[in-house]
């Protein structure tokens, strides 16, 4: 009924050219010359300078930052605790419902 098809192998289209022959060739080593010394580098962006007040921005953030990630973990480790708990509770109580049935039979 569902049989798997097995694609096939495309034929190239067009003309199809060999792929090209690289030949090696000699080296000859040059004279040695050591490389120019380079000037002074110029960084291409200013250095940051870090301010008590950026300090304390940037600490103030990091911990936000962790608190806001904290808090968010923690409500959903509480969702799926209350879930767990709810679904044990609908358990019992099928179970009681079907015992007190199967009791009247």
């Amino acid at each position: 009924m569902l049989r798997p098809k097995i694609p096939t192998m495309p034929t190239p289209t067009g003309r199809v050219t060999p792929p090209a022959v690289v030949e090696p060739t000699a080296i000859t080593p040059a004279a040695q010359t050591p490389p120019p010394v380079p000037a002074a580098l110029v960084p291409s962006r200013p250095t940051i300078q870090l301010t008590p007040g950026t300090v304390l921005a940037l600490v103030g953030g990091g911990t936000a930052v962790v608190l806001v990630v904290g808090a968010v973990l923690v409500s959903m480790l509480l969702a799926v605790a209350i879930t767990g708990v709810s679904v044990a509770v609908v358990a019992v109580v099928l179970r009681s419902l079907l015992a007190s049935e199967a009791k009247r039979r």
